[in-house]
């Protein structure tokens, strides 16, 4: 009993300081990041993710800011052959480039960071969704054309790695119209 509650101890203690290493774009620029992103590739370790990727497609994702100086986040995606939209509110933290959401649905909460982005290009991005005991993580590469540069999927591909994603759950989204 004791050994088990030390290796669940230890494996918190790395998780949590995992996720305090995860970096954000240094000078990050908000104004320069609103706008239109495609979901070119996503990892997760959720159960979610597990069940539903053979079912994936890129979406189309819009980034606004909102009046009282958050950001707007809705994304459009194709669910049993019809558009979907989901929105929802990121809310900015002493940390710019750095987000918080919750989920008044689901009870979870978010930590969001954008990673590095070129604003013009690409955008990787970290999600760590918490409910309960529960943690996940979510790492996303957008574009602002539905095709990136191979270099750039591999950079995609080998954070994910970093952040102790498996293989099988790293995937590049296949086009949608």
């Amino acid at each position: 009993m004791k050994s088990g509650l030390l290796s669940l101890g230890i494996f918190l203690l790395c998780a949590i300081q995992a996720q305090a290493n995860v970096p954000v774009q240094p000078n990050f620029e908000e104004e320069k990041f609103v706008g239109t992103w495609y979901s070119v590739g996503m990892a997760s370790n959720s159960k979610w993710f597990e069940q539903k990727k053979e079912h994936l497609k890129m979406c189309t994702t819009v980034i606004t800011p909102t009046a009282d100086g958050h950001l707007n986040v809705t994304s459009t995606f194709s669910r049993d052959g019809q558009k979907k939209e989901k929105t929802k509110i990121l809310f900015k933290t002493e940390q710019p480039g750095r987000y918080r959401s919750t989920s008044s649905r689901w009870g979870s909460e978010y930590d969001i960071r954008v990673v590095e982005t070129n604003y013009d290009e690409y955008a990787l991005t970290y999600k760590r969704k918490s409910k309960g005991t529960e943690v996940f993580t979510m790492v996303v590469l957008y574009g602002r054309t539905k095709i990136l540069k191979p270099e750039l999927q591999e950079k995609f591909h080998q954070f994910s790695l970093e952040q102790g994603l498996a293989e099988s759950g790293i995937l590049i989204l296949p086009l949608t119209d």
